[in-house]
């Protein structure tokens, strides 16, 4: 399978589907629809404030996700999908302050979503994702790369924070 398709498969099958799915599918399914709680905005000014900061997060969590993404392709040598993982550590740009910083741009994306539509039930998506995550780094992730990078694995888990990031670049 040519490297392309190698990443066009994972984007599709994890992040476009984290993002745009089921939020789609929150949005629109009846069952969902009765129980989601769309908060109010008290003006005009303010939903269009609230709906300017949603789509700059939005592009934020796109632009951190994208940089990510081009940084497991040049650097790390494979894809996003526990499937076909890097062949080599990536501890550089986003890398060198926070572990998980493709995470953090997909779940600020969710975010974003769950303000821009107002919308209870894609926030608790937000929020169930990160829990899910959370517990697969520590039971399967970092064990995982622990065993095939090893010290140096180590080494920038002990430097580099999980979710909030260092100040300083390690």
């Amino acid at each position: 399978m040519t490297t392309l398709l190698r990443h066009l498969l994972a984007v599709l099958l994890l992040p476009f589907v984290v993002v745009v799915v089921v939020p789609w599918w929150l949005l629109r399914s009846p069952y969902v629809a009765s129980l989601d709680t769309r908060w109010e905005i008290a003006s005009g000014a303010g939903w269009l404030l609230g709906c300017l900061f949603a789509l700059f997060l939005f592009a934020c969590g796109l632009a951190l996700f994208t940089w990510c993404l081009s940084l497991f392709v040049r650097v790390g040598r494979g894809t996003l999908a526990p499937w076909d993982p890097t062949s080599n550590l990536v501890a550089v740009g986003p890398y060198r302050h926070v572990r998980n910083p493709m995470i953090t741009g997909v779940l600020a994306m969710l975010v974003s979503e769950a303000l821009f539509f107002r919308s209870l039930a894609i926030a608790l998506w937000a929020l169930a994702f990160f829990a899910a995550n959370h517990v697969y780094f520590l039971l399967s992730e970092e064990p995982g790369l622990d065993r095939r990078f090893g010290d140096g694995y180590r080494a920038y888990k002990a430097n580099v924070p999980r979710w909030l990031p260092r100040l300083t670049p390690w």
